[in-house]
């Protein structure tokens, strides 16, 4: 690839690919090679890629070259080139001069310099042809360095450059096993699931959903993320179980303090048959000993019993703050920031030492075709071809507020200053969901909350009570802007 744009990326292996015995690690690196080629063909950029036993080197242009390659597993580092010239000492140390004589000048460097094949000088004569070149006006600090100075020589080439960035380091997508991920949207399935896919584990996803169309549709945007962004040289696959019927059952059968783990088992089995259409060879979780009740270890014991499969949860021991940190590095933090708990579906106190056999005597009294029929209905999204477009309802948001609605500000606590609503009225999420008679029915309803999300799922049942009802997209932000608009 020529061109003044174009750049030239040195690809380092993870180290994990070098252990490896031969024959496996051409296979891992076959798999690098096609995440790569993928990652840039899904963002619609130029690669050529040239393969080596110990390095890709990859040819790219645009203003962010590397931003796939910073998104695909089995790298260690990587670096632009600078410069590629015959391997000759006088050459280097002319061409190392001319690109970071201006560079090094009043500032700390070393020159590091690496060399395979046959020559006619020793990679110490280049570091210290070369670090002299360089001195006047800088000091060279082996040690701590503001600038370092690579130079990379095989055989009849050379190769400058002068900066090392961290890549997603783990093993390749696809080299290992599939495995089947629960996923509901929060911190912590996202974060499992991307823990795993860092492992080479190539995912599909289940989604038992609690909470209707608007939940839905936040799912899906966390598993899209993670499919477009983190799992290139794979096709994952969202299915989607409609898990309100199978709550329901749980409810009317089973006893308080065991709802929740009777709960996480039927979600289990629902995996088990998606696992069963796929292939897939275990199971992944967000789990972790005792962030909520129903994780005790007894509770993961009486749940796992209920798995054909290995259950995998990767986060087990990991504590919340971290799991969060990790997930902004991900970039599903805000995302799963307005995903609500839905998978709470017991007041009171949950057993936290659930037996095997109690839960056993507790599922007899379900009527095992609810989730039969649940897992049957199913619906399976390809996540990387999915336009997420369609899947917001036209219906249910709104970016304007009509002149004959009633507006509900359902923020909480109440806002003030400029975002106070004086004619609106004010009613909480718990008063909406428990019941909406004084509402008119003949006038529309437009719900505001901070962030359009709590909002958009009242209004949802809301529409399905009757009402004409929706939700104001983007809830506060979109409110300052409309009232900003109304003053110009």
């Amino acid at each position: 690839m020529t061109g003044s744009d174009s750049t030239t990326l040195m690809v380092r292996f993870a180290g994990e690919l070098a252990m490896k015995g031969r024959r496996t690690r051409r296979r891992f690196q076959r798999v690098l090679a096609r995440n790569l080629r993928d990652a840039y063909a899904s963002e619609q950029r130029p690669c050529e890629l040239r393969e080596e036993w110990s390095r890709f080197y990859l040819d790219t242009s645009g203003t962010d070259p590397a931003g796939p390659l910073e998104r695909v597993f089995g790298i260690s580092s990587w670096s632009p080139i600078d410069a590629v010239l015959p391997a000759d000492l006088e050459a280097i140390v002319r061409r190392g001069a001319e690109l970071y004589g201006e560079r090094v000048n009043g500032r700390t460097y070393a020159v590091r310099a690496r060399r395979s094949g046959r020559h006619g000088f020793r990679s110490s004569d280049v570091m210290e042809r070369l670090g002299a070149a360089l001195n006047p006006g800088a000091t060279v600090d082996l040690d701590a360095p503001e600038l370092e100075v690579f130079v990379e020589v095989r055989d009849h080439e050379a190769r400058l450059f002068s900066d090392r960035r961290p890549g997603a380091g783990g093993l390749p997508l696809g080299a290992d096993a599939k495995a089947v991920a629960l996923i509901s949207g929060g911190f912590d399935s996202a974060v499992a699931a991307w823990t795993m896919l860092r492992r080479g584990v190539a995912l599909d996803y289940v989604f038992c959903n609690l909470g209707g169309d608007a939940y839905r549709r936040m799912v899906v945007e966390v598993a899209k993320h993670l499919a477009d962004r983190w799992s290139y040289g794979t096709r994952p696959g969202l299915t989607v179980v409609d898990f309100v019927p199978v709550v329901a059952e749980l409810r009317r059968a089973v006893e308080r303090p065991y709802l929740q783990v009777a709960l996480k088992r039927q979600m289990y089995r629902a995996a088990e048959a998606i696992a069963d259409r796929t292939g897939a060879d275990a199971l992944v979780t967000g789990e972790a000993v005792g962030q909520v009740s129903s994780q005790t270890l007894a509770n993961l014991r009486a749940i796992d019993a209920v798995a054909g499969r290995p259950v995998l949860r990767p986060l087990i021991g990991t504590d919340k703050e971290d799991i969060i940190a990790l997930s902004r590095r991900i970039g599903t933090h805000d995302l799963s920031a307005r995903v609500r708990e839905y998978c709470l579906i017991s007041e009171g106190p949950t057993a936290t030492g659930a037996r095997t056999d109690t839960m056993a005597r507790e599922e007899r009294k379900l009527d095992p075709a609810v989730l039969d029929a649940a897992v049957d209905a199913a619906e399976t999204l390809d996540l990387r071809r999915l336009r997420l477009a369609p899947l917001v309802a036209a219906g249910l948001f709104v970016d304007e507020i009509p002149g004959d609605a009633l507006v509900v500000d359902m923020r909480e606590p109440p806002a003030e200053g400029d975002e106070l609503l004086p004619d609106a009225l004010r009613r909480t999420e718990a008063e909406l969901r428990a019941g909406a008679a004084d509402l008119d029915r003949s006038r529309p309803v437009v719900l505001v909350c901070r962030q359009g999300v709590v909002s958009a799922q009242v209004a949802e049942r809301l529409q399905a009570a009757g009402y004409e009802a929706y939700s104001l997209r983007g809830g506060s932000r979109a409110l300052r802007r409309l009232r900003a608009e109304a003053r110009e």
